[in-house]
């Protein structure tokens, strides 16, 4: 058995209504008197109010080139992931030292030694933590990493694992890009950090959160091409197909179906669903063919409203949203899922 037993969320300072965004995007990214009507309709529709940014807005003028931004990057992710880990263990109870794993996740910039090598000796973790940075999961990420984190603890007696991922996406936006995937992304897209405590079966930490009951990945052959980045000198150029929806609705019922029956569940049975915030296309995608009752979906697109699409870290903000605001009846089903590149999707399946 494994338990989540701490969930936290961390965000950098500055916050941002849509509109400001949508005046910083214009600025940088069309050519100099454009059309900005389809920019404008882009960023109105994308169900976001407000994001937050590591950098005020005036400040992404100065970047140029890869090197800069990812310079921003290892700053800025040690300082939102010790604030992630050292919030997500205090409200688990435990000190750094009773930490055996560390999982770090991120598809924002790159670090060596890795962003969770350089919190080590910063958050007082054991020298003899195990570390396991992962790169390239985008935003199936978040659920991945609480599933091969339970596969980890499966069969241990007492062990702590921390999930920590951080994603500043808002310095993956490449100026003087006014393509359509440049555009949708600079219209989801926010930065923030999520952090969750998990303890393997016997660990005295008091049984507050959900247990993992199962997990599932699930690779969609033939859909490589429609989320990823570009790798270039100016940094991390989107890749991001229309067609992101049409892949949901096509796989991920069967999917879901598939993973439940064992347990003896159809989806009707799931009691809270932690979706991670795609954007409402695919939300409304998720909502459809799953059928799902009005309001099933009401806390991820309320974070997707007030902080973007966080990319991995924001079906963890979902989760702790849940836990803290919609917590349901112990002994009841629920199911944390995500879907990024590859394309893919992760199920995870919780008993509270």
């Amino acid at each position: 058995m494994t338990r989540i037993v701490a969930v936290h969320g961390a965000l950098p300072p500055h916050r941002h209504a849509q509109r400001d965004i949508t005046d910083m995007v214009a600025r940088t990214c069309l050519p100099r008197g454009a059309d900005r009507r389809v920019l404008d309709r882009i960023h109105a529709n994308a169900g976001v109010r407000t994001r937050h940014t590591v950098l005020p807005l005036e400040g992404y003028d100065g970047l140029d080139g890869l090197g800069a931004a990812n310079d921003v990057y290892i700053d800025a992710a040690v300082r939102l992931g010790a604030e992630a880990v050292h919030g997500a263990l205090s409200k688990a109870g435990l000190a750094p030292a009773d930490v055996d794993v560390l999982m770090f996740t991120t598809v924002t910039g790159i670090a060596v030694p890795s962003v969770d090598a350089r919190l080590v000796g910063r958050l007082g973790l054991r020298p003899d933590v195990k570390r396991l940075p992962v790169f390239g999961l985008g935003c199936v990420a978040g659920a991945a990493g609480v599933a091969r984190l339970h596969d980890h603890l499966t069969g241990t007696e007492g062990k702590v694992a921390v999930l920590l991922s951080v994603e500043l996406c808002s310095l993956t936006f490449q100026r003087d890009d006014a393509s359509p995937a440049n555009l949708v992304a600079t219209a989801l897209f926010g930065d923030g950090a999520a952090a969750v405590v998990l303890v393997g079966d016997g660990h005295r930490t008091p049984a507050t959160g959900p247990e993992v009951v199962e997990t599932r990945s699930r690779l969609y052959p033939g859909t490589g091409h429609v989320m990823g980045w570009d790798i270039r000198s100016s940094g991390f150029t989107v890749v991001l197909d229309p067609a992101v929806p049409d892949v949901v609705r096509r796989h991920l019922a069967e999917d879901v179906q598939g993973f439940l029956e064992p347990h003896g569940l159809k989806p009707k049975d799931i009691a809270r669903w932690v979706c991670h915030p795609g954007g409402p296309k695919v939300l409304d995608a998720v909502t459809d063919v799953m059928a799902l009752p009005e309001g099933a979906l009401d806390i991820t697109r309320r974070s997707l409203a007030e902080v973007g699409n966080l990319s991995s870290s924001s079906v963890l903000h979902v989760l702790r949203d849940t836990l803290e605001q919609r917590r349901p009846e112990p002994g009841t089903p629920g199911l944390l899922m995500a879907m990024g590149p590859g394309f893919c999707s992760e199920l995870v399946l919780l008993r509270w």
